[in-house]
């Protein structure tokens, strides 16, 4: 998508949540982790790419002590729609063996891809793994048994871009979330 072509996506674009909601929304996420972290040195997981503005962001809130590590895998591969295989690009570098994991994303969609890296976390030994994630996308079409500990926002049944999420690998550094044109 060329220069031209987002410019126009984003000016058709609704505003979903605008940048004082989304750092309110921060500032109530890391109220609600801080507590979850205090008798533990946690593995704090950012999944990139989507989940490396909100994890920043609201790991610069909290005062838990924990160890940084991030794991990079995608099932959009710069498109608008889901693929069934997940596309592992980076691993963790950390050992997460007997340690809390928080894996931090910035939106929990049907949840592939989050159970993938739930379950990687339980094969590689954590002892707790918890989903913090920035939005939650708001639909009966996620896999079962996956849920965010912590969520921040909640957005339509769209696809949305902004505050670290992309529309075809462009608008992650929006200070805000949209939803494309319905």
């Amino acid at each position: 998508m060329d220069d031209l072509a987002f410019a126009a996506a984003l000016e058709k674009a609704d505003l979903i949540h605008d940048r004082a909601a989304v750092e309110q929304a921060l500032d109530r996420m890391a109220a609600q982790l801080d507590p979850m972290l205090s008798d533990t040195r946690a593995v704090y997981v950012t999944i990139l790419t989507g989940g490396l503005v909100a994890a920043g962001q609201l790991a610069t809130r909290l005062k838990a002590d924990m160890d940084y590590d991030y794991v990079h895998v995608s099932r959009y591969r710069g498109t608008t729609e889901g693929h069934a295989a997940l596309d592992w690009v980076a691993g963790p570098r950390l050992e997460w063996q007997g340690r809390d994991v928080v894996l931090v994303d910035d939106i929990l969609d049907e949840g592939h891809t989050v159970a993938a890296l739930i379950q990687s976390a339980r094969d590689k030994g954590a002892a707790s793994v918890r989903l913090v994630t920035l939005c939650e996308k708001q639909h009966d079409r996620r896999t079962p048994g996956v849920h965010a500990d912590v969520v921040g926002l909640y957005v339509p049944d769209r696809y949305v871009f902004g505050y670290g999420m992309d529309c075809y690998e462009r608008g992650r550094q929006l200070p805000a979330i949209y939803a494309l044109g319905a």
